[in-house]
């Protein structure tokens, strides 16, 4: 987003975005480009070319706080370099803000606008509405008419599917953040779907807080995850789709079954945040599933989908881990073999349960227990990518340089997980598919050689 305009846009009508956080606040960043633009402003990609500064912000856990007051100070910083500047703050961390305490903290912040007025800040800045005061319950999301401006890389798009989350964990502040389940109409998400390709995407990243839980919020019409795919799979096209955040407690019969095909576009790819498997402490942070439950599940999943990727998280230090506890996770982590996993180390989130609970771990056991676990994970991954090296695989390139193209194959989600450098890539071009074989690996990555 540093690209510069090739004209400075006419005094007043130009918005320099910044969008923080997760992939499911990108898109709504998106749709907030598509509704600028709609109403008449320009992008700068530079924030000396805009008179507008819009931060779409992240409010999940402290260290995504601290971004967004950085983003904010950084912002106001620059609006009182030039007369007529304004600031937007949008999003989660007005919503998180229930006591609106960051309001008195920066007055100089012209908008606050939570998730329901995402779509209406040009209409907010034009004075021509409102603001939606239904601030206690966030019930807006979008669909296939809302105008979208992609800010990824043009053959890669994430597909939000429904917004919100009754899971209720009590660690997490999203239901207080982003609100109940809200789930899109499958027209809807296969309406977008067909656009998407039809403007040259290759890979459809499904997403949502939890897409297992997608149609939960309408029982009676019958829409749900399996359904919902077995329509994505139908579309035209030269393309992949990849399933992100889905949870272990809300796995059907008929979603694994489709999982299950080798007929589908869908890619053999589950991101499965267990967080633990400890079931005094799973029952502790609500995550409605055992521990018998989920080994159950991940072995069926193991036997059924061939050369699948499991990428799971968890969290070290919740309130009253013991030492033995957290061994029970390690050698579970050892069993295993995820060949992709996220730790983190855990820390208090106001307004949840978990922080009012006794035997709060001291956060530098926590951090400890991350750093061993991470550590174990790391040679994990290692034999995991090895195992590849000989085997051939399609990759889409995500960029060129010099002859040189990085991209990622089945087993890698983009920016978080690993990948591909195929030192000779010839005339490809990002976005297209080719079949390579990987020749290396570390923990992070593959080297690959053209077929």
């Amino acid at each position: 987003m540093k690209k510069k305009l090739e004209q400075t846009p006419p005094s007043g009508s130009a918005v320099y975005l910044v969008s923080l956080g997760c992939s499911k606040n990108l898109v709504d960043t998106e749709v907030i480009a598509g509704s600028l633009l709609t109403a008449g402003y320009l992008l700068a990609f530079d924030p000396e070319e805009a008179d507008l500064y819009l931060i779409n912000s992240c409010a999940f856990i402290p260290a995504a706080r601290a971004e967004a007051v950085e983003a904010i100070e950084e912002a106001l910083g620059w609006k009182a370099e030039r007369p007529g500047r304004r600031v937007v703050v949008a999003g989660c961390l007005p919503e998180w803000d229930k006591p609106g305490e960051f309001p008195k903290r920066y007055p100089e912040v012209d908008l606050w606008t939570g998730v329901n007025d995402l779509a209406a800040i040009a209409a907010l800045l034009d004075r021509k509405a409102e603001p939606d005061p239904r601030r206690s319950e966030p019930v807006w999301l979008y669909d296939h008419t809302s105008p979208r401006l992609l800010l990824t890389v043009p053959h890669m798009a994430y597909l939000k599917i429904a917004d919100g989350c009754n899971n209720r964990c009590s660690y997490c502040a999203i239901p207080g953040i982003r609100g109940a389940l809200r789930s899109r109409s499958i027209a809807s998400v296969v309406e977008e779907a067909k656009n998407l390709v039809a403007g040259g995407v290759r890979e459809l990243l499904v997403i949502a807080q939890d897409i297992t839980a997608f149609g939960a919020d309408r029982p009676g019409e019958g829409e749900e995850i399996a359904g919902l795919l077995e329509e994505l799979n139908t579309i035209p096209g030269d393309f992949v789709i990849r399933l992100l955040y889905t949870h272990p407690a809300h796995y059907t019969r008929k979603f694994i079954d489709f999982m299950a095909r080798t007929d589908t576009k869908v890619l053999p790819y589950l991101d499965i945040p267990l967080q633990h498997i400890n079931d005094r402490i799973l029952t502790a942070m609500r995550r409605h599933v055992t521990k018998a439950e989920t080994v159950a599940l991940l072995a069926e999943l193991r036997e059924r989908i061939p050369d699948l990727t499991i990428r799971t998280t968890f969290i070290t230090g919740f309130p009253g881990e013991t030492e033995e506890e957290f061994e029970e996770l390690v050698e579970f982590v050892k069993e295993q073999k995820f060949e992709r996993c996220g730790v983190f180390p855990y820390s208090p989130e106001p307004r949840t349960p978990a922080a009012e609970m006794a035997d709060q771990v001291p956060l530098e056991v926590a951090e400890a227990r991350a750093k061993k676990l991470m550590a174990l994970q790391k040679r994990i991954m290692k034999r995991a990518n090895r195992s590849w090296i000989g085997r051939e695989v399609r990759m889409l390139i995500d960029e060129v340089d010099h002859g040189r193209a990085i991209g990622r194959a089945m087993m890698d989600a983009p920016e978080i997980d690993n990948r591909i450098v195929l030192e000779r890539a010839g005339r490809r071009k990002p976005g297209t598919f080719c079949r390579v074989r990987i020749t290396d690996a570390d923990s992070y990555g593959y080297s690959a050689e053209l077929l």
